[in-house]
């Protein structure tokens, strides 16, 4: 056995590196000594990357340990040290792991040890602090990774490993992605960065449990979040079937769609669409006018601004407000279908595992508010009527696509949490919001074209985004004179949303900055941006609404048929004779009473792709 020795806080550790039989026994005496203690055991995994499911992915390293003593187990060496894991992984009844659905995932595809094994025994220390607060370094929060959160909660001085190892795979002529796939098993920086990882975990958790009972976090908040990381967990390990050859030709097509447009902004003087001042350079000489700048004092011509001049909405829809400019179409034509072609199709043809699935990462705790994310590939930033993507994602063999979707969702959270009578009125009617909104802002008039209606829409959304004047002008085409005057207005016809924004301001005011949700979670605000606070709390409700229609469709059995939650979207595969039976489980888990507003959803049933839930013929 190998130890390296290390101070954590001022006190030594111990980490022990497992090299034969013998210390094998000492490894399980160790861990019997724990369980008959009742102590919980931290732990992590080291891998060769991020990407679970792909081919020749390998487990390194397994550790184990607790706030004094780490155990490091190459399980790549060979049978006698995985099986050593997975017994003691098997028999821990109390273990601590910082993002626990990782290494879940790790242990349940490279030890065998199962996600439902795993989860009901587990405390996720990313899980505990991001309640705590849940802001990132850059936002003004102490982060959530385990560096920086045991920087500021055990040891000011702890290591950040991981740059040293960067520092290695750097003199190993290793990038990064390269360096923890091939760096030597028992490089001494390797096996103290896996064993810190341990120690600082453990120690991790008996500080947040304090910092749990101070500020009285309910436990209940904590169990459903764990729920939630696990029901992802399962989705993420399911999968989704890709049609690899459709995505092949997706993948070309983008490519030629990229050079088509590019070479048609090149017409316009544009060599470089990644050229910022070619790009504003050719718009002005056009006769546009460009007002809004970067922080470094250059013209705008980001997304916004040029979906803006193409007359496009966000979800790529023409507005109908002003001639569409060229070459702002070429631009953003081109940038979408090379961003698309790498992050979409490349990503499924790069993770395909060895059955033809692909096993997106479902982050359940993403947003400052709780939303949830996805990434390689972020699915949830697809348009919500693109067809071209998700006709590569398939239900199963003799399977068909369910969605269900909220409706409204934010709205009818911000009606509910701010009690809006007037919107009240109008959802328990069934009236649809937006037109019933331009009826109260601008009486009996007519409104060919819907604008009016879709300048209210924005200037809702705008409520709960926090979107001022100009960026609902952008959204919407409106100059910004009418949307003043219609943000004006729906201040007067909905009142309730400005005194229940005053009233959360002045609570978190009181409470040190922090805005406590009807969940109890907290979330602090920013100091010049407290008008967010309607932003966070509407955010949050909606996604504890999703959260809770989760744990019921896994309470109905219906885990199992589940993909993916994609914004305020449940994406299902089921057997076509068992398809209406599932739908309308799932239907049934989302629709409920928030605090007197129906919150409603309802579920279509498509053919096997998920394109055919958008209009899609397969």
């Amino acid at each position: 056995m190998r130890t390296h020795g290390y101070q954590l806080a001022g006190e030594p550790v111990e980490i022990h590196v497992v090299e034969d039989a013998r210390d094998v026994r000492e490894f399980e005496d160790w861990a019997a000594r724990q369980i008959m203690a009742g102590c919980p055991v931290a732990f992590d995994t080291e891998t060769t990357g991020l990407d679970i499911y792909s081919t020749g992915y390998r487990l390194r390293l397994a550790q184990f340990g607790d706030s004094r003593t780490a155990w490091v187990l190459p399980v790549e060496r060979g049978r006698l040290f995985a099986d050593a894991a997975r017994r003691v992984l098997r028999d821990l009844p109390r273990i601590v792991i910082h993002h626990a659905a990782f290494d879940w995932l790790v242990a349940d595809r490279c030890l065998g040890v199962r996600l439902e094994q795993l989860y009901p025994r587990t405390a996720d220390t990313k899980i505990m602090a991001t309640l705590v607060d849940p802001r990132q370094v850059q936002e003004g929060g102490v982060g959530t990774g385990l560096k920086a959160l045991s920087a500021h909660y055990i040891d000011p001085a702890a290591p950040d490993t991981q740059e040293d190892l960067t520092g290695i795979f750097r003199s190993l002529k290793l990038t990064k992605a390269e360096g923890f796939a091939n760096i030597p098993l028992d490089h001494p920086t390797y096996e103290t960065y896996a064993g810190l990882d341990v120690l600082l975990t453990s120690r991790l958790l008996e500080a947040l449990e304090r910092v749990h009972t101070e500020l009285g976090i309910r436990p209940a908040l904590l169990e459903y979040e764990h729920r939630i990381a696990f029901i992802c967990a399962h989705m993420q390990r399911t999968g989704l079937v890709c049609d690899a050859e459709y995505t092949k030709a997706l993948s070309g097509r983008l490519g030629e769609q990229s050079e088509q447009y590019e070479h048609k902004a090149r017409r316009y003087g544009v060599e470089s669409i990644n050229s910022p001042k070619q790009v504003a350079d050719a718009l002005l000489g056009m006769g546009e006018a460009l007002t809004e700048r970067t922080a470094g004092g250059a013209l705008r011509v980001d997304k916004p601004v040029l979906l803006a001049l193409a007359d496009l909405d966000s979800s790529w829809e023409r507005i109908g407000a002003r001639t569409p400019n060229p070459l702002a179409d070429a631009v953003i034509r081109s940038k979408r279908a090379g961003k698309w072609k790498s992050a979409y199709a490349q990503t499924f043809l790069e993770t395909l595992d060895a059955s033809g699935r692909v096993h997106p990462f479902i982050h359940s705790l993403a947003a400052r508010t709780g939303r949830m994310s996805i990434t390689r590939p972020a699915l949830q930033t697809l348009p919500g009527r693109d067809v071209m993507i998700r006709r590569a994602i398939l239900a199963d063999e003799g399977h068909v696509m369910i969605s269900c979707d909220f409706d409204a969702v934010e709205m009818r959270v911000m009606a509910a949490l701010a009690d809006v009578k007037r919107m009240k009125t109008a959802i328990l009617a069934g009236e649809d919001l937006h037109s019933y909104t331009r009826s109260l802002v601008y009486g009996d008039v007519d409104d060919p074209g819907g604008h009016l209606r879709a300048l209210c829409k924005g200037i809702g959304f705008g409520k709960i985004f926090g979107g001022g004047a100009s960026g609902v002008a952008r959204m919407t085409g409106a100059d910004e004179d009418s949307v003043r005057f219609a943000m004006r207005m729906y201040d007067r016809v909905f009142p309730e949303i400005k005194r229940a924004s005053n009233v959360w301001q002045r609570e978190a005011a009181a409470n040190g900055m922090i805005t406590k949700t009807v969940t109890g979670r907290r979330l602090p605000l920013d100091r010049d941006r407290t008008y967010a606070v309607v932003n966070y709390q509407v955010q949050s409700a909606a996604r504890d609404c999703l959260g809770q229609a989760l744990c019921d469709m896994h309470d109905a059995g219906l885990l199992e048929f589940l993909r993916l939650p994609v914004h305020d979207e449940v994406l299902a595969s089921a057997p076509a004779g068992e398809a209406e039976g599932v739908a309308r489980g799932i239907e049934k888990a989302m629709n409920f009473d928030l605090y007197g507003v129906p919150i409603t959803a309802s579920a279509d049933i498509g053919k096997r792709s998920w394109g055919s839930l958008k209009g899609g013929d397969y």
